[in-house]
């Protein structure tokens, strides 16, 4: 896997009768997630669960412009590309349980296009640097874009999370939720 300034690509397949065969894509870090987490060990599954721990994102001078305005968000989308990855898994066996689901049904790091997406919340910006908190991505992960979450865009009425729902039912996080 390409890190820090390298293009990440990958080969497409078609979409489908009628649609044209996608060969290339090609993605650019646009920076680089900084955490305190060297290996999944102690890290949350979802950053929310362990919403104290900071990180930053190192931001490429030519994307500082793109900043303008983000102060004004609690919270933000990143999208990543899980680096340490090293294959592709159909399907998988999560942390909440032993049982194996589809890879479109969980969120693992083996999923093909290696692609991550965290909600954090924004602590700061200075300069070219972001920092945030609920931080569940290792350091070093290559960065490929920011959104803003914004609540009335992205909160949904009537969610339904699939087989997760029955881990929280009583209404408190499993103790699965960290990496051990």
């Amino acid at each position: 896997m390409r890190t820090g300034s390298e293009a990440v690509s990958r080969t497409g397949s078609p979409a489908g009768k009628g649609h044209q065969r996608l060969n290339r894509i090609e993605l650019t870090a646009i920076g680089i997630i900084h955490t305190p987490y060297t290996e999944p060990k102690d890290m949350p599954i979802q950053g929310r669960f362990k919403d104290d721990v900071e990180g930053w994102l190192e931001l490429k001078e030519e994307y500082v412009p793109g900043l303008r305005d983000l102060d004004g968000f609690s919270h933000l989308i990143i999208i990543y590309h899980f680096h340490r990855s090293d294959r592709e898994e159909m399907q998988g066996q999560p942390y909440l349980e032993d049982e194996s689901h589809g890879i479109f049904a969980i969120r693992s790091p083996h999923r093909p296009n290696h692609l991550g997406l965290s909600i954090v919340r924004l602590q700061r910006i200075d300069g070219n640097r972001i920092y945030f908190t609920e931080v569940d991505m290792l350091d070093g992960t290559p960065l490929l874009d920011i959104k803003p979450y914004v609540e009335h865009f992205d909160r949904r009425e009537g969610v339904k999370s699939g087989w997760v729902d029955k881990h929280f039912e009583d209404g408190t996080a499993p103790e699965e939720t960290i990496i051990r």
